[in-house]
């Protein structure tokens, strides 16, 4: 009899995780990896972020953890591709190779169980600040880790309250006007490259906002980050393909788990009809 706690799909697509930051959800990416069994896995930059370990040795255990999940998958015999985004930007020098079974690719073409053709790429070469102007972009990596600390420190007071995770920058990108702008242009930007690529769609990262929408014929799809939402794209068998909220998941296990500890007179009672 299969697990039932066993995820199973066709292919899982993962960006922006961030090993090597204070920021970087390891264990619960750990979480996710050990529930879900899949063929492909599609890792879409920002794995590792090559820019906050220049200035600062930060590892720990669970971040190794997470690397020797994802070899071990590949030894398994799960095909799993990693197309460097732009911290992780050095590993582009291994394009066309493969290390224990993990193979670099400066972008992939994934075909779905359904027949859809998406570009998978990490998005950044799409981002004009990055390509244009990388002190302020490292500049605004700056400011946004030092958002992202305060959200772990939140976050550790509401995890010791009962509650389960939340994103204070996620919030904030919804509510910034030149924020939001920039999203727009960077999803249009993204999808105008999926059409002259001649595919149905696009897979992509880098500004940790998972998104599925149409953008003129063209399936845009963000599989959104590992420090902010904790999301991930995933195919099921019949090429059907959706946004795992893996952070809202883990959250909902918290608020259930808490309410079974309840004695059963305090539990909440179902409203009458």
């Amino acid at each position: 009899m299969s697990d039932p706690e066993i995820l199973r799909f066709r292919s899982v697509f993962i960006s922006d995780v961030h090993l090597g930051t204070r920021g970087c959800q390891a264990e619960m990416l750990l979480d996710f990896i050990r529930r879900i069994d899949c063929e492909k896995l599609y890792l879409v930059g920002d794995i590792i972020d090559g820019w906050k370990l220049r200035g600062g040795w930060f590892w720990p255990q669970s971040h190794n953890d997470v690397v020797q999940k994802i070899l071990r998958l590949a030894r398994r015999g799960v095909q799993v591709t990693y197309i460097p985004g732009n911290h992780d930007e050095a590993v582009r020098q291994f394009f066309g190779l493969s290390f224990g079974g993990v193979a670099v690719e400066r972008d992939a073409i994934h075909e779905t169980a359904d027949g859809r053709r998406f570009l998978v790429t990490h998005g950044d070469e799409f981002d004009g600040i990055v390509r244009h102007a990388k002190w302020l972009a490292i500049l605004g990596d700056w400011a946004y880790r030092a958002a992202l600390a305060a959200n772990t420190l939140m976050n550790h007071v509401r995890r010791k309250m009962g509650f389960g995770y939340w994103s204070l920058s996620a919030l904030l990108k919804t509510r910034v006007k030149n924020a939001l702008q920039f999203i727009e242009n960077y999803e249009h930007a993204v999808a105008e490259a999926a059409r002259r690529r001649g595919v149905d769609g696009v897979i992509c990262g880098h500004i940790h906002k998972a998104e599925m929408r149409e953008i003129d014929g063209i399936t845009y799809i963000n599989d959104g980050d590992w420090v902010e939402s904790c999301t991930a794209l995933v195919e099921h068998p019949d090429g059907r393909l959706e946004i795992l909220d893996w952070g809202r998941m883990n959250a909902a296990k918290v608020r259930d788990a808490k309410v079974a500890r309840l004695p059963t007179q305090a539990r909440p009672r179902p409203i009458a009809a």
